[in-house]
């Protein structure tokens, strides 16, 4: 019988104008679909002309300028409504949903869904919840003393996958779906017994602890950030700006 790791998986990655899942907009997006390990994925992408400024660092990062979008990008609208149905035509197939720290592109995917088309996230997923795989929570929880960062770019390195064009949104949902295959490979024993919808559940819970681990170090460190529990979105809703 195939591993999950091996078999039927989805990514999904945003590029946006900044880190506030509440006021921030997605700049650009695309959903990766592979039926197997190695076999030719088929990916989907999306570009959006925000309708706000673009702040000059985040076109630093992902190269997107005001121009550019204004141009050649589609008005929100439409392109959420596309990215929610695919999603959700994931969901129904039974395959899990690879997304790098969930949190952010989710709960950002579902503030555009309420500011553009008055909806959320979940009434696409009415039929069958998403099943997600969070690189970031399973390489934390399973690997919890290796030393480091573990951006996107850290854990390419790590498990030798190749990233080609980082802050391109295809390029990091491939990049994301192989790190979530070597991982499954690498932990093998402690992970080929669990289904995926087994792991989504677990996830929470890590990334609960996880979340409880930063915000204790932040107190330490006199640092007032707060960091949500929450896992796969966020549940706090502040009105959409």
């Amino acid at each position: 019988m195939t591993c999950w790791y091996e078999g039927p998986l989805a990514a999904f990655d945003t590029e946006t104008t900044g880190v506030d899942v509440e006021s921030d907009r997605i700049v650009s997006a695309a959903i990766v679909v592979q039926d197997a390990a190695g076999s030719r994925p088929r990916v989907s992408r999306w570009l959006v002309n925000p309708g706000v400024p673009v702040p000059a660092g985040a076109t630093e990062v992902h190269g997107l300028t005001d121009e550019h979008l204004q141009r050649n990008g589609r008005w929100p609208a439409p392109v959420m409504e596309e990215i929610a149905r695919l999603l959700g035509e994931q969901a129904a197939a039974g395959r899990p949903l690879v997304v790098m720290n969930a949190p952010f592109d989710l709960t950002l995917l579902d503030r555009e869904l309420r500011r553009h088309r008055a909806s959320a996230l979940g009434r696409y997923m009415e039929s069958s919840s998403l099943c997600v795989l969070d690189p970031r929570v399973l390489d934390k929880h399973l690997d919890r003393y290796r030393k480091g960062r573990r951006t996107l770019t850290d854990l390419c390195a790590h498990y030798e996958v190749e990233l080609e064009g980082a802050h391109d949104a295809a390029a990091d949902a491939q990049a994301s779906l192989d790190v979530v295959r070597a991982v499954g490979r690498r932990f093998a024993s402690r992970l080929e017994r669990l289904s995926p919808a087994e792991l989504h559940t677990l996830q929470a819970v890590w990334h609960a602890a996880q979340a409880r681990g930063l915000q204790a170090w932040f107190a330490r460190s006199g640092n007032p950030e707060t960091v949500d529990p929450a896992w796969p979105m966020r549940t706090e809703l502040r009105e959409a700006a």
